[in-house]
């Protein structure tokens, strides 16, 4: 089996999963109860706490437990129009966000609050004059993700934060669940990122984790409201053997995180390379996005037909975006980049992972090959 839907999920790290079932077996104390079981449970939450916080340069008090990704975006969007509604109705993000932005930007709008969506260039870059011009007295919110999920294209968040340090009362939200362990990120004290979401099913932890970057000094209403869990900001019983999974798979991706990042780097651009000889194929990422994201078309085969065709050959892709499979529509993304219907709707993803090898690139081409042979004689 060859597993290129990395960016759907990836597989749980082995030692992350007896990190796991050990925590499980042993520590079954709630974190909330005062006695010796449950102040052994808060410990290990704490640890948790400490080792993400160093190493992504941050402080102890400035992570937050989630359930993942979805729940971080909802969090970071509502809570900062919660909070800040006194001061302003106005929210901008791009084109290109995950349904948990946009969809809790939605939401919002139903409410009385005004949206605005940043255009992205063919390459599905957010213009950063587009945005210094969208900015206005009543904008409290500025929600851009890190690297786009479905073609991989990074986004200019330090040229982003140089403009939003003349507007110090938005807040700016990144969405990082792809980036992690995938490009820098900076979010020590000195850079202007004042919220980042993370989701641990991304980088080999347990599904259902995650946590929320909130610096310190900056106001978010909870979304989860109840025990007043993590400092009153999010309420609900922890997980904590997925929180202490989940902080051993995030040291394990960040380390030599260079060296693996240049692996996939190293397979995205034979892929891209290979399939660009191909007069049918259309290829919609580019060198310069992440290492780890391709997203390519076979024009005139739907995208679900391809992911099914390679699954017969033993191989996992997706189409553009594991979230909206299953309503086979083209990807949000493509179409924000005026890509023809009928080109997105035969979209797919390959999605790498610090574990996949140029001799599974090399064995999807020759799979690919037939394909196209197969397809271009039914055509």
């Amino acid at each position: 089996m060859i597993y290129f839907d990395n960016s759907a999920t990836t597989k749980i790290d082995d030692s992350v999963l007896k990190t796991y079932l050990k925590v499980s077996e042993e520590i079954m104390g709630n974190p909330s109860s005062l006695h010796g079981l449950g102040d052994a449970s808060t410990g290990l939450l704490q640890q948790a706490r400490k080792q993400i916080a160093e190493l992504l340069n941050t402080s102890m008090e400035e992570i937050y437990f989630t359930s993942g990704g979805t729940e971080g975006d909802n969090w970071a969007v509502k809570g900062t129009a919660i909070e800040k509604r006194k001061f302003g109705k106005h929210l901008i993000t791009t084109a290109i966000e995950h349904p948990a932005v946009k969809e809790s930007m939605e939401q919002l709008k139903m409410l009385g609050f005004d949206i605005t969506y940043l255009p992205v260039n063919k390459e599905g870059v957010v213009s950063v004059k587009a945005l210094k011009k969208e900015l206005r007295s009543d904008t409290t919110l500025v929600s851009i993700m890190a690297v786009n999920n479905e073609i991989g294209s990074i986004q200019p968040l330090e040229e982003i934060g140089e403009v939003l340090k003349a507007y110090p009362k938005v807040h700016f939200h990144v969405d990082a669940v792809q980036a992690i362990g995938k490009i820098p990120l900076d979010l020590s004290t000195h850079s202007r990122i004042d919220i980042a979401t993370f989701s641990g099913h991304k980088f080999h932890a347990p599904r259902g984790t995650g946590f929320m970057y909130l610096k310190k000094g900056k106001k978010l209403a909870p979304l989860l409201n109840g025990g007043g869990q993590e400092s009153g900001k999010r309420s609900g019983t922890e997980n904590v053997a997925g929180i202490t999974a989940m902080s051993k798979a995030l040291r394990l991706v960040v380390t030599d995180s260079k060296e693996k990042q240049s692996r996939q780097l190293e397979i995205k651009e034979y892929l891209m390379d290979k399939l660009a000889s191909y007069a049918k194929v259309t290829l919609f990422s580019t060198k310069e996005g992440a290492p780890h994201i391709l997203c390519f078309a076979l024009r005139g085969i739907r995208g679900e037909v391809m992911v099914h065709a390679f699954e017969k050959k033993g191989i996992y892709i997706s189409t553009t975006s594991a979230c909206s499979s299953r309503s086979q529509t083209s990807g949000s993304t493509l179409s924000a980049m005026h890509v023809p219907e009928n080109i997105a709707t035969s979209a797919v993803r390959v999605s790498l992972n610090d574990t996949n090898t140029i001799e599974e690139a090399q064995q999807f081409i020759k799979e690919f090959d037939g394909l196209y042979r197969q397809f271009r004689d039914i055509h």
